[in-house]
C-alpha cells in the first residue's frame, strides 16, 4: 500500500460513511474521526482531493458549503455529485432538454449550465429524463416520465445504489426505486450518470487535473467507490464506517474487491502521513 499511496498525486471521497455521517434526511452531518485532519493535511501539502456524494439534495456548491462549515478545506470547485456526471453525458450527447425528478439540487445546475429542465407534464418534449432524490415524487411525475421515454427520451439515474450511510444504518435512497418503476412500466434501459459511472469519474478527474492512475478512490460502497475505482484504473480504498463492516469488505471479489481495505479514513492517514515521511 505504501509503494501506490507514494505514487498518488490526488485523492477522491465518498461523503456519507467516509466522511461524514448525518441522518436519513442527510442532516445533522458529523464528521467522521480523522476525516477533517486528513483533508486539512493533504491541502496544506498541495494534494489535490474532490468529494463526490451521490445524493442531490443540494448543489454541489450548497454541499460545500455545510462540509467548510464543519471545517473541511473544500469549495464548489472541488465538490461533485451526480449533476457533474450528468453535464458530462448530456453535453457529450447533445441533450439539451431534460425533464427531472428531482429537486433544486440537480434542477439549478443543470439550469446553469444551459440545459432547459422542461415541466413534469405528459406530452412535454425531453431528450432525457433524469431521476434522484425525489421523496415527494408523484404519480402525476411518473406519467409524465413514461411518456417522455416512450416518446424517445433516454432515462438516467443519478444512482442505482439501494443504500446510503447514515449515522443510524442504512437508509434507502430514492434514485432506484423510482427508475425501479419507470423501467418496469417502460422496459427502458437506466443509465447511470452518478458514481460508479464513467461520467462521474471524467467529473472528478477534471475536476482535479489528474489522470486516472493518479488518484485514488476512497469509500464505503463497493457497488459505488470500489467499483468506479477498478474499473477506470483509479486505487480503491474501502473503508469500514459506512454501510458494511470489515468482513463484509474483504469477503468481496471481481470489481467490488477493494485494493485496500482500512478501518476509517484515520487510518488512511496515518499511511498516509507514513509515507510522506519516509520520502
Amino acid at each position: 500500500m505504501k509503494t501506490e499511496l507514494a505514487k498518488i498525486k490526488g485523492f477522491i471521497f465518498d461523503m456519507d460513511g467516509t466522511l461524514v455521517l448525518g441522518d436519513k434526511n442527510n442532516k445533522g452531518l458529523l464528521p467522521i474521526p480523522g476525516a477533517i485532519e486528513f483533508t486539512q493535511k493533504l491541502k496544506k501539502a498541495g494534494i489535490e482531493f474532490s468529494v463526490f456524494t451521490n445524493g442531490t439534495t443540494k448543489t454541489p456548491a450548497e454541499y460545500a458549503d455545510v462540509l467548510a462549515a464543519l471545517g473541511f478545506p473544500i469549495t464548489s470547485k472541488n465538490m461533485l455529485t451526480p449533476v457533474s456526471g450528468a453535464l458530462e453525458c448530456f453535453i457529450a450527447a447533445g441533450y439539451k432538454r431534460v425533464m427531472v425528478l428531482g429537486g433544486k439540487g440537480i434542477i439549478e445546475p443543470l439550469e446553469a449550465a444551459g440545459i432547459e429542465v422542461v415541466p413534469n407534464e405528459l406530452g412535454t418534449k425531453a431528450d432525457a429524463v433524469l431521476a434522484g432524490w425525489y421523496k415527494e415524487v408523484k404519480f402525476s411525475d411518473f406519467e409524465a416520465a413514461c411518456d417522455a421515454v416512450w416518446a424517445g427520451a433516454s432515462f438516467f439515474s443519478c444512482s442505482q445504489s439501494i443504500f446510503f450511510a447514515t449515522a443510524n444504518g442504512r437508509a434507502l435512497g430514492t434514485s432506484r426505486a423510482i427508475s425501479a418503476v419507470v423501467r418496469d412500466l417502460t422496459s427502458c434501459d437506466v443509465e447511470v450518470v452518478g458514481k460508479p459511472s464513467k461520467f462521474a469519474f471524467q467529473a472528478c478527474l477534471k475536476s482535479l487535473g489528474l489522470e486516472a492512475n493518479q488518484v485514488s478512490v476512497v469509500g464505503d460502497d463497493v457497488e459505488l467507490e470500489v467499483t468506479m475505482a477498478n474499473q477506470q484504473g483509479a486505487l480503491s480504498i474501502a473503508v469500514a464506517t459506512g454501510i458494511e463492516d470489515i468482513d463484509f469488505l474483504k469477503n468481496q471479489s471481481g470489481f467490488k474487491l477493494a485494493d485496500h481495505i482500512l478501518p476509517n479514513v484515520e487510518s488512511l492517514m496515518m499511511a498516509w502521513e507514513e509515507v510522506r515521511a519516509n520520502a
